[in-house]
C-alpha cells in the first residue's frame, strides 16, 4: 500500500513511517521540509497520486485559537479535496482524549477537524489519544508561575508516543473505521503526580504544586476530562518503564 502520513518528520509521523515501512508498505513523508505545505495546497496533489491512505498528525506551529483553528480547517480541507482528485480511500486523522469535553480553543479546533473528517463522505478513522508521556517537560514549562510547575490534580492517563504511532499504522492498513476509537496509556495517575516524577526523574528539581484552578491549553479541567469514558486501546509502556528510561 502507498500511504502518504502528513506530519511525517515530527514525534509521532516519524515513528509512524518506520512502523509502515518495516511492514513493507509504501510510506511517503509529507511536510513543508519535503514540498508538501497542506495549507497552500503547495505540493499536496503530487504527494497524493496513487495513494491508498493519508494518515494526518500535522500540528499547528501556534496554539493561539484562531491560529489553530484557521490551521485544522484549512489544512484538512485541502488534504480532503486532494484525496477526492486522487481516489484516496482512507483519511486517519489523530486527535485527543477529551477534545469535546473542554472549552480550550486548541479542543474546539480538533473537533471542527474531526467533524469535516466525518462529513467527507470518504472512508475515515479518527484515532484519539491521551497525552504523550514525551511531553512533561513541556507541559511543566508552560505551566510555571514565578519558578512553580502547577498543575491541575486530575486523573491523567499519559501513553507513549511509540504506542499511539503502532496503532495508527495498524488503523492505516485495515479498512477505514468510518468512527472514532482512543488509546491511552496503561495505567492512570494524577496528572500532578505524572508531571513531578517524570521532571525528577531528569534532574529537574522544579517544585510541583497541585492547583486545581490552574489550566491546561487555557481551560479549567474537570476530573476525568482527560481520560477515556469507555473502552480504548491500551500502551504497552507503563509509567514506571517511561521513567525508569528517563533517568
Amino acid at each position: 500500500m502507498k500511504i502518504v502520513v502528513v506530519g511525517g518528520t515530527g514525534l509521532i509521523g516519524s515513528q509512524v513511517v518506520t512502523d509502515l515501512q518495516e511492514a513493507g508498505h509504501e510510506a511517503v513523508v509529507a511536510a513543508p521540509s519535503t514540498g508538501v505545505d497542506t495549507l497552500t495546497g503547495a505540493g499536496v496533489d503530487e504527494a497524493l497520486a496513487g495513494a491508498d491512505v493519508v494518515v494526518d498528525v500535522s500540528n499547528s506551529p501556534s496554539f493561539a485559537d484562531d491560529d489553530v483553528l484557521h490551521f485544522f480547517t484549512t489544512s484538512t480541507g485541502t488534504l480532503l479535496d486532494a484525496e477526492e482528485r486522487a481516489g484516496v480511500g482512507h483519511h486517519i486523522i489523530l486527535s485527543i482524549v477529551g477534545t469535546d469535553r473542554s472549552d480550550a480553543g486548541y479542543m474546539r479546533a480538533k473537533v471542527a477537524q474531526e467533524k469535516l473528517v466525518r462529513a467527507s463522505g470518504r472512508g475515515w478513522s479518527v484515532l484519539r489519544a491521551t497525552q504523550f508521556m514525551e511531553f512533561a517537560k513541556q507541559i511543566a514549562d508552560t505551566s510555571e508561575v514565578d519558578g512553580v510547575v502547577r498543575i491541575p490534580p486530575v486523573a491523567f492517563q499519559p501513553v507513549a508516543s511509540a504506542d499511539v504511532a503502532r496503532r495508527l499504522a495498524e488503523i492505516a492498513v485495515a479498512a477505514p473505521q468510518d468512527g472514532i476509537s482512543e488509546i491511552a496509556g496503561p495505567e492512570r495517575v494524577r496528572f500532578d503526580a505524572f508531571v513531578r516524577e517524570a521532571l525528577a526523574a531528569r534532574g529537574d528539581t522544579r517544585e510541583v504544586v497541585a492547583d486545581p484552578s490552574a489550566r491546561y491549553f487555557g481551560a479549567l479541567l474537570a476530573d476525568g476530562a482527560l481520560v477515556p469514558e469507555g473502552d480504548s486501546a491500551i500502551g504497552r509502556v507503563s509509567f514506571e518503564q517511561f521513567v525508569g528510561s528517563a533517568a
